[in-house]
């Protein structure tokens, strides 16, 4: 189930959390993972992958660098031959209040967690037309759907993903590419860690499954999507947030 065999998959954002736990699922489903992160922050996944016997490079990029964002999937498919699964994945937060928030901050979020997304897909989509198949999945945030005080810069970016995507699935259903939406709800990572065990608490309490998320489950719902089970879903937003938004 979810076998994904053979399948060229690049993963942005690989370097710890949510993208580190998709790279592994996928590459321990069978395919070859391309693992991108700044600098040599994702060589960590890379090295557990294949400590299991998966296949997996690691890649430096700032998904900021338009220019070299442009050039990473065509570089994907000279070293491996194609691209099958596109996960935009990588982003960043800089909260405030709007009355306080700085131009630099709205700019840096939309730039990281919108804009690479854009770049990344329009790229991608060069080979997986010539391909006529390919799984393009974007990662967004229960935020994207409901908001959050203090976050209308990261809200705003993480619903645009999801206007993106649905759209963008219109363009290229025809051609066998599917694009799909995932939205996390509160999941357990380093961020979430480093804040104090009553707030974990409270959170849980607004969440009818009763905890915060783990990143497996979010992995979990992004091979689904990527695999040949999921052929005949897109344009969808996978909530995968315990009930908290409905």
């Amino acid at each position: 189930m979810f076998e994904l065999t053979g399948r060229v998959a690049l993963v942005t954002g690989a370097s710890r959390g949510i993208g580190r736990a998709i790279a592994e699922r996928f590459a321990g489903q069978g395919a070859i993972v391309v693992a991108a992160a700044r600098g040599d922050n994702a060589r960590a996944t890379v090295d557990a992958i294949a400590a299991k016997g998966g296949k997996a490079e690691a890649v430096g990029v700032d998904v900021t660098d338009n220019a070299a964002l442009e050039q990473l999937p065509g570089n994907v498919v000279d070293t491996h031959g194609r691209l099958d699964i596109l996960v935009s994945n990588a982003g960043i937060a800089r909260d405030q209040l709007l009355m306080r928030m700085k131009r630099e901050d709205w700019d840096a979020v939309l730039a990281t967690n919108l804009t690479a997304a854009f770049t990344l897909a329009q790229a991608a989509m060069r080979p997986m037309l010539r391909q006529r198949a390919g799984r393009i999945i974007t990662v967004s945030s229960v935020v994207g759907q409901m908001g959050n005080a203090g976050q209308a810069n990261y809200a705003a970016s993480k619903a645009g993903l999801i206007g993106f995507s649905k759209a963008l699935a219109r363009e290229v259903a025809s051609r066998g590419i599917t694009v799909n939406v995932i939205a996390p709800g509160l999941v357990d990572t380093d961020m979430t860690r480093a804040i104090a065990e009553k707030a974990h608490a409270d959170w849980a309490a607004q969440i009818p499954l009763g905890r915060l998320g783990t990143v497996d489950d979010v992995a979990a719902a992004a091979c689904y999507l990527a695999s040949d089970e999921a052929a005949y879903i897109t344009g969808h937003v996978l909530a995968v947030n315990g009930g908290m938004y409905m």
